[in-house]
């Protein structure tokens, strides 16, 4: 491990929890999603409204940014000949690794997968009858590789005029967070997404996105605030509580994300605010600039090198403003004659963090001792124990179906 800065190396998980009644976690969204409570963090002030008002709170000029990945029905449901079931939760891509090629396949493709009563599937391959508009077929599930608490699956099927989107999208289950105690029901199809989602891949909603609407984003123009979208494909890690006393132990997850040249160059045009929408577009953002961080003292560094590791950016001292990241970022794209940046980040964000990209952000209220939790606390510091007091006491609804937070410097 890297040696680190001794006021993170020191980092107690303890410092980051509180009590979390399971009464006060919404297990269902609202009837409309801008309905929501929003609690505003601005000029150290708490301000109590609903969310429909967001715009009211927002600098003029601000840019907000959005994660408009689509969670796919990544839960499928196998039963063996014996009786036993089998749940094969999907995580990303192997062959193809990239994501849209692999929901394009039609005959065969593999994933890194998390199996549920694995101890009984010991040998053999698994099939699963599906029904779509086009064909009947089955669904063959075989296992290549284990390692640790995941698996390799190959997924095959005969019929090649339906493609592995498509079978997922029939067969699937949309895999809600465990923490709602509960199956995924027909309202989750819709509401366990954001109004804008559009590139298939995650395994979570980004939820602070899950509380905007049409009328949300016409009051957003009438101010002249601007939108620009990333699309991060969600982890199921994203789930995972900090197990390990010391948060420097904690091993983050990794994360796909894409980013266009027009993206890229709407940040670059803005002097103004910048506010994320959601933990997922911070990590993309911040994870950008150290990117441009790297290019900008080695422009021609290969593209497997292009990756941020966790502590990577408490390692690096720079001056480099977020404009000068963001155009080595453009300049490498022009150079390869790219229109999109494709690239992977396990940064870990926790207080003593300085953020290079956002002034702000949108999110939702977050589970005691988790990664998202030491997000919030490096962008306001113990700030945060006082907000979710106020909202515990207050009648807020927490985590993913619950209700919304801005916070502003």
């Amino acid at each position: 491990m890297m040696k680190l800065p001794k006021n993170i190396s020191q980092l107690s998980i303890d410092h980051f929890d509180y009590e979390l009644p399971d009464e006060r976690i919404a297990k269902y969204p609202l009837e409309i999603r801008d309905q929501s409570k929003l609690l505003v963090w601005k000029n150290q002030a708490i301000i109590d409204d609903q969310f429909f008002n967001l715009a009211h709170y927002l600098p003029e000029k601000s840019l907000l940014i959005f994660n408009n990945t689509k969670v796919i029905r990544a839960r499928l449901l196998f039963r063996k000949e014996t009786g036993a079931n089998i749940e094969i939760f999907i995580l990303d891509p192997v062959e193809p690794v990239d994501y849209a090629l692999n929901f394009q396949q039609t005959e065969h493709c593999q994933w890194n997968c998390v199996v549920g009563n694995l101890k009984k599937w010991k040998s053999g391959k698994l099939q699963l009858p599906v029904c779509t508009e086009k064909v009947n077929t089955i669904l063959t599930a075989e296992k290549i590789h284990h390692s640790g608490n995941t698996c390799t699956i190959e997924f095959s099927w005969k019929e090649n005029q339906i493609t592995f989107s498509e079978l997922l999208e029939a067969a699937g289950n949309i895999p809600i967070p465990p923490y709602l105690h509960r199956e995924s029901e027909e309202v989750d199809k819709t509401r366990y997404q954001t109004v804008y989602s559009k590139i298939k891949g995650s395994v979570a909603a980004p939820t602070a996105g899950l509380h905007f609407t049409e009328s949300t984003f016409k009051s957003l123009e009438e101010k002249g605030i601007s939108v620009a979208e990333l699309t991060l494909h969600v982890g199921a890690g994203t789930f995972q509580p900090v197990k390990s006393n010391q948060v420097e132990s904690h091993e983050m997850h990794t994360e796909h994300f894409l980013v266009s040249k027009s993206f890229i160059k709407q940040i670059l045009a803005h002097q103004e605010s910048i506010i994320a929408v959601g933990t997922t577009s911070i990590r993309t953002l911040e994870s950008l600039y150290w990117l441009g961080v790297k290019l900008s003292s080695n422009p021609e560094l290969p593209i497997e090198e292009l990756w941020v590791t966790q502590w990577e950016p408490y390692q690096s001292s720079t001056g480099i403003t977020r404009n000068d990241a963001f155009q080595s970022l453009l300049n490498y794209l022009n150079r390869n004659k790219l229109e999109f940046f494709h690239s992977s980040t396990q940064i870990i964000i926790v207080p003593g963090y300085q953020f290079r990209v956002i002034d702000g952000m949108i999110t939702n209220f977050h589970q005691p001792k988790s990664t998202l939790l030491l997000l919030i606390s490096a962008f306001l510091g113990d700030a945060w124990k006082t907000l979710y007091q106020h909202a515990l006491e207050n009648g807020y609804r927490f985590l993913s179906y619950g209700d919304s937070n801005l916070y502003l410097k």
